[in-house]
């Protein structure tokens, strides 16, 4: 008599499903920068910046990466880039989180 050995529920949890070759499901996928040369940017530069509001544009200069475009579909979407890259911005937000960790601040519940 031979036992069969079940799986556990957490290997069952981890195991990704297997997408078959060719597959097009690009939620799945990574989204892979867009490498383009210098000199085709400058030519349209207009063109590239449409593109990069929905895929990073990796700008090559003699096949290596030389910089990237960043495009922004709205003026929030600008705003948040600068939020997020802020110097300032970000050394009060760090700031703030020592606070809270050293029991320092209000809780929300406190401040209805």
């Amino acid at each position: 008599m031979t036992l069969q050995r079940r799986k556990s529920k957490s290997s069952q949890l981890l195991r990704r499903p297997k997408r078959s070759r060719g597959s097009t499901n690009k939620a799945r996928q990574p989204k892979r920068a867009k490498e383009v040369a210098l000199a085709e940017v400058k030519d349209d530069l207009s063109k590239y910046l449409r593109l990069a509001v929905d895929e990073e544009i990796v700008i090559t200069r003699h096949g290596r990466p030389a910089g990237i475009l960043i495009g922004f579909g709205s003026e929030d979407d600008w705003l948040e880039y600068r939020l997020e890259h802020h110097p300032e911005f970000l050394r009060r937000i760090e700031e703030a989180r020592i606070a809270l960790r050293a029991g320092q601040g209000i809780p929300l519940r406190d401040l209805r």
